[in-house]
């Protein structure tokens, strides 16, 4: 089945929708991963626009499936499906009629209280999966949209020193310096300002590079393990970060955490 002819499930929330995702997601997985397209309409707040929400699924044969708190938003989406013959299904409305009767008390009505709530936590999934997608000069369209960019040679710990910002909700990227090609046109591009270079000596690097090829189990890096190789590849990324004026931090003599720390005080210039 191509993704056009797959059935629609239409999440409407007057949050992000991220909580009614995560139910979806659950469910399907009860369904043996059906190819669906799942649409996101966040932030609807208005009868109105939740008029046009049913009206676009009506039109495209959409399932709805919402989480409204507001009691004129979610009966005008409930009565907009139902005029249009729309399967809709409402995820709150249940489990706040349940906690009423329990608590002896109406609901506030207020979007996004679960985001205000958690927001720190979801700022830091967002920064994890951020490193992720955007690790070892991947995605280098979207350097713009990080908070840090970290930029050396290989095993210079910027995937790891990444990974430490991202549970700070840093959103941290990092592209590699390699000796003899020209920085990529995006990183250079790239607000300098984000932009901070990782660096070590010949000998702490040597011994982080021996110890990976030791983890690969005899695979030939020679070059990669060679003194003088790593001293023109160090030598070379320096020239690189003192010509574009990007700050270094040299790891030789840090934990990941240390370094983490020295590169968020030089992003905030403090």
């Amino acid at each position: 089945m191509s993704s056009a002819e797959a059935p629609s499930i239409l999440i409407v929330s007057d949050g992000s929708g991220r909580t009614c995702e995560l139910v979806i997601k659950a469910a399907l997985l009860q369904f043996d991963q059906p190819q669906v397209q799942i649409v996101r309409k966040a932030n609807i707040r208005t009868a109105t626009e939740a008029r046009m929400v049913a009206d676009e699924a009506c039109k495209n044969c959409s399932v709805i499936v919402y989480t409204l708190v507001s009691d004129e938003t979610r009966t005008a989406l409930k009565q907009a499906a139902e005029e249009h013959l729309i399967p809709a299904v409402d995820v709150l409305a249940p489990v706040l009629s349940g906690l009423a009767n329990l608590l002896k008390a109406f609901p506030r009505g207020i979007p996004n209280l679960l985001y205000e709530l958690e927001k720190g936590h979801i700022k830091r999934i967002d920064a994890v999966d951020f490193a992720l997608e955007h690790d070892d000069g991947a995605r280098l369209d979207e350097l713009p949209d990080a908070d840090v960019i970290l930029v050396g040679v290989s095993r210079v710990a910027k995937s790891a020193t990444c990974f430490v910002l991202a549970c700070q909700g840093i959103r941290a990227a990092n592209v590699p310096l390699i000796l003899g090609l020209e920085p990529p046109a995006e990183l250079l591009k790239a607000n300098p300002k984000k932009i901070i270079g990782l660096t070590a000596s010949v000998e702490r690097l040597l011994s982080i590079r021996q110890a990976r090829v030791k983890s690969l189990h005899g695979i030939p890096l020679t070059g990669y393990v060679n003194a003088r190789q790593v001293a023109n590849e160090l030598r070379y990324a320096r020239s690189l970060m003192v010509e574009h004026g990007w700050p270094v931090v040299d790891i030789s003599h840090k934990a990941i955490e240390e370094v983490a720390k020295e590169v968020l005080r030089l992003l905030r210039g403090c």
